[in-house]
């Protein structure tokens, strides 16, 4: 888990979604069940998102997941565009502009950047959250730790 308190300052409004992402999912260890939760806390208490969800490994295939926002694509190949890229590498993607990213899919043309974070827990990759910005640049690096803290916290209350 990132340590919030470490990262800086600018993490603080992070730190408050900590807490409260810790005692909305308390009570509950439903993988998918807490995944909606999960999405709906991320669309409702962060700015300028247009999409926030999950996408699901499914045999080397992301399969769309509990999510809020516009309809989404359901199928991502990995290695294809940026949830598929995190996928396959395991490593989250920070994307200031989406159109200028190679292979980039376009399930909502209102986005314009993206964070996307794996989901590791065990070794296994169990997906990846997905968040989209109508505006280009969105996320900054204290967003980026900031999810991913939230992340852990997520696959920490829950059974995978």
């Amino acid at each position: 888990m990132i340590d919030l308190k470490a990262a800086g300052a600018g993490l603080d409004g992070y730190r408050l979604l900590a807490a409260q992402l810790e005692s909305l999912l308390a009570d509950e260890r439903d993988f998918i069940a807490n995944a909606a939760q999960f999405s709906a806390f991320l669309y409702t208490q962060l700015d300028d998102l247009n999409w926030a969800g999950f996408y699901l490994n499914r045999d080397e295939e992301l399969v769309l997941g509990p999510f809020q926002g516009q309809i989404a694509c359901v199928r991502i190949p990995f290695g294809r565009g940026v949830c598929g890229a995190a996928a396959q590498s395991r490593e989250t993607r920070r994307v200031m502009d989406v159109h200028e990213f190679p292979g980039h899919i376009a399930c909502d043309s209102a986005s314009n950047s993206e964070l996307v974070v794996p989901l590791v827990k065990d070794g296994k990759l169990i997906g990846v959250l997905d968040l989209d910005s109508p505006s280009l640049g969105r996320f900054s690096e204290a967003d980026q730790a900031g999810i991913e803290a939230l992340a852990a916290i997520f696959l920490a209350a829950s059974d995978c």
